[in-house]
Order: C-alpha cells, then structure tokens, then sequence
C-alpha cells in the first residue's frame, strides 16, 4: 500500500489575501487557482519552494462556523510545519517580509525552531531539522 497526504485545507478569509501572504512573503509556488462555477468558489493551491508531496489547499470560509476558525483551526497550538534547509536564511527573510515571530529560534534536540504567525494568526514552526530527528 502506497499513501501520501496530499493537501490540507486551511480556512482563510479571502483568498487573495491568502496567495499574496503566501506566495509574496513566504516565498511559496502558487500551483493553482482555478474557480469552480458549480460551488461559486475557487480552488486554490499552494506550496513551499521544491515541495512534492504535500500542499496547502486555501479555503475561503463560506459560513459563521468556518469564519469561526480562521487563525484558530487547532486551538492556539503550532498547526503546520514547515521545513527548511536553511533555517536561518529563512528566518531572515520572512522577519525582513514583517512576518511576526512568536518564539524566538532555539535548538531543540530535533532541530532549529522558531514559531511564527501566518496572516491570520494560524502557528507555524519554522523548523531545520537536524539528523535525529526522524520525521525529516
């Protein structure tokens, strides 16, 4: 058996807001925006630089319980992680784009992490991991 988790879907306000804090600030691909007539909304995709597998599907909140989640979708803890080659180039960049960080770069036995905010208040770790850490 061969599986993979293709996209996860964040739930964003609007989405070119969206594509521009990704794709303008974070550096990521932006893989598709196709709208679809028959939902009366678009799908669009988004992705780090080299990413294979997984990709972020935004998704543009279309009722009160969803606008509910935007910059909360677990509950105040770290949502996705973003893997890096070079932490510290990146962590530059995106300080030097505005992105705001709310844990400061520390070692950890798994790599070098630093926790920042998307546009919306979702968590991120930026993180590189160093060769102990398994899940690299």
């Amino acid at each position: 058996m061969n599986q993979r988790i293709g996209l996860v879907s964040l739930v964003v306000a609007d989405y070119d807001e969206a594509i521009a804090f990704y794709v303008e600030k974070l550096g990521f691909e932006l893989v598709e925006d196709t709208f679809v007539p028959a939902q009366s909304k678009r799908w669009v995709v988004v992705a780090p630089p080299g990413a294979v597998e997984t990709r972020l599907l935004l998704a543009q909140a279309s009722s009160d319980q969803q606008r509910q989640r935007i910059g909360s979708q677990t509950g105040g803890r770290v949502f996705l992680f973003l893997y890096t080659d070079d932490f510290w180039r990146d962590y530059e960049r995106y300080r030097s784009a505005g992105i705001k960080f709310i844990r400061e770069p520390k070692e950890e036995p798994y790599g070098t992490v630093a926790v920042f905010e998307d546009l919306y208040g979702n968590q991120w770790d930026l993180l590189q991991p160093n060769q102990h850490n398994r899940s690299a």
